[in-house]
C-alpha cells in the first residue's frame, strides 16, 4: 500500500446496486467478448447490444480501440501495458456493471491472468465469451489492414503474430464466428444469459 493510499476511505453509498438493478428490472452483467484480431468480436458484440436494446435492457459498449483513443491513449502495446490497459477495463467495466448496466466488453485480453483478474473481481457478473476464430480466417479478414503490417514487419509485438494469444481455458461461451453466423452466435450468447439478466 502506497502513502496515498492510507489517505483515501470507500464511501458507501445510499443507493445500492440491488436498488439500481431493480428500477432497471435487470441484472448488471460483463459479457466479455475476446479473441484474435478480426475475429468478430466487435461485429458480434454490437449485435447482441442491439438485440438486448431491442429487448428493452440497458447497455453500454466498451471497445478495444474506443478505449484507446480517451481513457487508455497514453499506453503502448507492450506486455506491461497491455496488461494495465486491461486492468483499467475491468476496473470502469465493475464501476458500469454496479450501476446495474448490461456492459458488453470487446478486447483481445491475449492473457489468461488478466481475463481472470477481472473474473475475480466482478464473480458470477463475469462471463466470458470466447470468439473462437483461425488466424487463417481472421488474417483473410484483416478489416484494418494490421496483419498485413505486422506480416510486413511494420508492427511489432502483434497478437497472433509474433505476441501469444492464450485461448481460454474455461469460458463460459464459445462462438466459433468461422463456422456460425453473427445472429447464430447472437442468439447463442442470448440464450445462455436469458434468465440471468431477464
Amino acid at each position: 500500500m502506497n502513502k496515498a493510499e492510507k489517505n483515501i476511505v470507500w464511501h458507501s453509498m445510499n443507493i445500492t446496486r440491488d436498488d439500481r438493478e431493480k428500477s432497471l428490472k435487470q441484472t448488471g452483467l460483463l459479457l466479455w467478448f475476446t479473441g484474435l484480431s478480426g475475429s468478430g468480436k466487435s461485429t458480434i458484440g454490437s449485435a447482441v447490444e442491439q438485440r438486448l436494446y431491442d429487448l428493452g435492457k440497458a447497455t453500454y459498449l466498451l471497445d478495444g480501440d474506443n478505449v484507446r483513443h480517451g481513457l487508455n491513449k497514453d499506453l503502448s502495446f507492450s506486455e506491461e501495458d497491455r496488461k494495465e490497459n486491461i486492468r483499467r477495463i475491468g476496473e470502469v467495466a465493475n464501476l458500469f456493471v454496479d450501476s446495474g448496466l448490461i456492459i458488453i466488453g470487446s478486447f483481445i485480453s491475449p492473457y489468461i491472468e488478466g481475463r481472470d483478474q477481472i473474473r475475480k473481481l466482478l464473480g458470477n457478473r463475469f462471463i466470458e465469451i470466447y470468439v473462437d476464430c483461425s488466424l487463417e480466417t481472421c488474417e483473410q479478414r484483416d478489416p484494418k489492414g494490421l496483419y498485413s503490417k505486422a506480416r510486413n514487419g511494420e508492427i511489432k509485438q502483434f497478437t497472433g503474430i509474433d505476441s501469444e494469444y492464450e485461448v481460454p481455458v474455461n469460458p463460459e461461451i464459445v462462438v466459433k464466428s468461422d463456422e456460425m453466423t453473427v445472429e447464430e452466435c447472437v442468439d447463442r450468447i442470448i440464450k445462455y444469459i436469458d434468465g440471468k439478466v431477464f
